[in-house]
């Protein structure tokens, strides 16, 4: 379901990747507009290759979607010219950290329909997963919503708006735990004796196909994944006992995942 306008405003990497997707996926490029103070060059170029108008002189109309990308810190001073676009019909869809919905009505009063939205970098190659709730947004607007939405990964639907920390603190900080555990992993094998490079590329290719995997396994837990590659007595064992002491990996994750989500709670005020 594709919209017949949309605004993007703002296309930094996370906003300039749903951009891709949307077009992949079908999108008319001459029904999207981006507003975009610094548009990288690889935005420029794809303006100009798909015929999406970017920074268009003229303004726009109200549009079907408003999509927000602007940088959180920067939204107060992006509203002032967003607002003529956030119109009673208009779907507004943010994937602003820390601004809830009651933040983006405060700054475009004439919006009804909002979707929050919490995507995360893998968005970038199609991979991501996106946390979302809508708070006044039709079943047809929550759809197109979705459409939008799964053009980079898959889309989580949530009822509580206050459970966008916590999906924030798992999926949209995630990738930055999943890329410091390859960091560990090669530091602990350079440790052992192993080549830094050798260290870094069996680190990384093995978490690259872990993942993989695991992608390829939708209907297998990933419990059962571990206990697949862990034969009673031997070397995964071993390292099992470690990570999974009472002081190992699942009570750090629970500590640092908690922070993230408090952290999150402190930036919405």
């Amino acid at each position: 379901m594709s919209p017949k306008s949309l605004v993007l405003a703002g296309a930094g990497k996370m906003g300039g990747a749903m951009l891709q997707g949307w077009l992949a996926q079908g999108l008319d490029p001459t029904s999207a507009t981006v507003f975009d103070p610094h548009p990288s060059p690889e935005l420029i170029a794809l303006c100009a290759q798909k015929g999406v108008a970017l920074n268009p002189p003229q303004g726009a109309a109200a549009p079907e979607v408003l999509v927000l990308a602007v940088k959180p810190q920067t939204f107060a001073d992006a509203a002032v010219g967003l607002e003529p676009l956030a119109g009673p019909e208009t779907l507004v869809v943010s994937i602003l950290a820390g601004k809830r919905v009651a933040d983006l009505a405060a700054r475009l009063p004439r919006a009804k329909a909002f979707v929050r939205a919490m995507p995360n970098t893998p968005a970038a190659v199609g991979r991501g997963v996106t946390g979302a709730v809508s708070i006044g947004a039709g079943a047809s607007q929550r759809d197109m919503a979705d459409a939008l939405l799964k053009a980079t990964g898959s889309v989580v639907w949530l009822d509580d708006e206050g459970l966008i920390d916590a999906v924030t603190a798992v999926s949209g900080s995630g990738p930055a735990y999943v890329f410091y555990l390859a960091e560990c992993m090669a530091a602990a094998g350079e440790a052992l004796g192993l080549p830094k490079e050798v260290a870094a590329k069996l680190a990384r290719a093995t978490v690259e196909g872990a993942g993989e995997l695991m992608f390829q396994s939708q209907e297998v837990e990933p419990a059962q994944l571990r206990r697949n590659v862990t034969s009673p007595g031997g070397t995964t064992a071993a390292a099992l006992d470690a990570l999974m002491a009472e002081d190992g990996l699942s009570p750090l994750m629970k500590k640092a995942l908690t922070a993230a989500r408090d952290r999150g709670r402190e930036l919405a005020g």
